[in-house]
């Protein structure tokens, strides 16, 4: 008879070793009633600050959603990939119903993203952005009208069209993914292009490869996510201002186009057509020689922090979605996540750092949206693509339990070192140990071939670590700073003042510019 099977990983213990083993956790659990050792924290999760709520959607009905608005009349709309906008009656609901969803408008072409202006409902689909509206009453959209069809399409299924809320001016800033994510081969692909409420039409910014999402920070100024493949070693957040080069070279043919577009208002839009970027290089090697070319804001280490950026929201709840008010969440498709960012300029330039936030979400995410209510709705697709969610789509609400959690709220750049911000008071003592941190850098080759590994990898030195006298702050000197890399920080047994543990101990500072001292 063979012998029965252990579990596995677990070796087999003699009865001496056994008996030791025994004794030392007796002993141990002594020392601890005793007061002589100290407690070992409670196990903190993301769930206890930030829930998931899940939307039943109406039964033998796809909702790929992608795009949220909220209405004046307190609805959610919502647009999936498969031509639909339906709408939530009740979005705030704590056990969402499945008959809270209503039809609105179906049969647009991939609809993915949304926006509302004077009671119109506007929707950014692969040809063009259109407006629709309900004038009847009846619940169901009856008047649809092109707004702008300014760019081309080919029929590849890579050609999305995202697109921001209405700006100060009333534009929306729409962002042109590739054909088939490497080339242009129709007008405006590869590019950003701003789309008024009346229909101007402006070409804005060259360089886009494949964006999954764009919007805007407190301030007003426009970001989108791009994500890994030719000339973006990673995916990363970038800042989209007008006659910016945001680093793919292939939409750089169409420059021409848009300068006879634009006529009269080409010079002060577009400027001068950039320099085509060398390959194999780094990308502030070739800001250095190329002045339109933007760097990328906050680099997303690859797989560290996901693999498919999409969708953008900021947190304008001053306080009601928790202690992150103006920061900007951002999707990830493959890995279903949520991560969050925090911004500041520097010589003129938006940079920053990214951290992680909340997983466990059902389907890979692609449209976050803000609600006025201080809740982020997130809608999720797999199809065409993998996610460690397992639905192939989703429509889900993330709410604050309203208890803070212990983290690195921001982490800013000095001109030696950093300064972490947290949510709570720290441990004195355990924050100013520099052992408790480590600090590796490292950077993505600028390169026409797909992605980067990590390169160019050295390790800085955190040679002291000075605490606040509220204990909110921690300012890090620091030996080492490389220009142009991510600053990957680990935070190891720092605490509270009660023993709770920073709830995700990692941060990654995309450093381009220091400040002045």
């Amino acid at each position: 008879m063979s012998p029965r099977p252990r579990p596995y990983g677990l070796p087999s213990l003699g009865p001496a070793l056994c008996r030791f083993v025994a004794a030392f956790i007796v002993a141990v659990a002594l020392l601890v009633g005793a007061g002589a050792w100290p407690a070992i924290a409670e196990e903190v999760r993301e769930t206890d600050y930030y829930r998931i709520v899940r939307f039943p959607t109406p039964e033998g009905e796809v909702l790929e959603a992608c795009g949220f608005q909220t209405m004046p009349d307190g609805r959610v709309a919502v647009c999936t990939r498969r031509g639909d906008v339906w709408m939530i009656a009740d979005p705030q609901s704590d056990e969402p119903q499945a008959s809270a969803f209503s039809l609105f408008a179906r049969g647009l072409h991939e609809p993915l993203s949304l926006a509302h202006r004077d009671g119109w409902l506007y929707v950014t689909q692969r040809p063009e952005v259109s407006r629709i509206r309900d004038q009847d009453g009846d619940g169901e959209a009856e008047e649809f009208e092109t707004v702008s069809a300014g760019w081309g399409v080919s029929g590849d299924y890579h050609e999305y069209a995202f697109a921001s809320k209405f700006d100060a001016q009333d534009h929306l800033w729409v962002v042109l993914c590739l054909t088939g994510s490497f080339s242009s081969e129709v007008p405006y692909r590869g590019w950003s292009v701003r789309v008024g409420a009346d229909g101007d039409f402006i070409p804005t910014a060259p360089g886009i490869r494949s964006p999954g999402g764009v919007g805007m920070n407190l301030a007003g100024d426009v970001f989108y996510t791009d994500n890994q493949g030719p000339w973006n070693g990673t995916c990363g957040l970038k800042h989209l201002t007008p006659g910016s080069f945001q680093g793919h070279p292939g939409g750089l043919r169409w420059f021409e186009t848009a300068q006879a577009t634009l006529g009269d208002r080409a010079a002060s839009i577009l400027g001068a057509l950039p320099a085509e970027p060398q390959s194999r290089s780094r990308i502030l090697t070739e800001a250095a020689r190329i002045p339109q070319l933007q760097p990328t804001a906050v680099l997303f280490p690859y797989s560290k922090m996901g693999q498919s950026a999409s969708g953008i929201a900021c947190d304008t709840s001053e306080g009601k979605f928790g202690p992150f008010a103006g920061q900007l969440f951002v999707g990830d498709q493959t890995h279903s996540t949520l991560m969050r960012v925090y911004l500041e300029q520097v010589q003129g330039h938006y940079q920053g750092a990214c951290f992680p936030f909340l997983s466990g979400f059902s389907s890979g995410n692609v449209g976050v949206e803000m609600t006025p209510w201080g809740e982020i709705f997130v809608g999720g697709t797999s199809r065409g693509w993998g996610s460690r969610g397992g639905k192939d789509f989703a429509i889900e609400r993330v709410d604050w339990t309203g208890k803070v959690p212990l983290e690195i709220k921001e982490m800013k750049a000095k001109h030696d070192g950093f300064e972490l911000v947290f949510t709570q008071p720290i441990d004195p003592k355990l924050a100013a140990d520099v052992a408790r941190y480590s600090l590796q850098t490292y950077t993505y080759i600028y390169q026409a071939d797909y992605g980067s590994p990590e390169v160019d990898p050295t390790q800085a030195t955190i040679r002291a670590a000075q605490v606040s006298d509220d204990r909110l702050r921690v300012r890090l000197m620091v030996d080492g700073l490389q220009l142009g890399h991510v600053h990957e920080l680990k935070l190891d047994g720092v605490s509270g003042a009660d023993g709770t543990p920073v709830l995700h101990p990692l941060a990654y500072y995309t450093l381009n510019y220091l400040p002045s001292p």
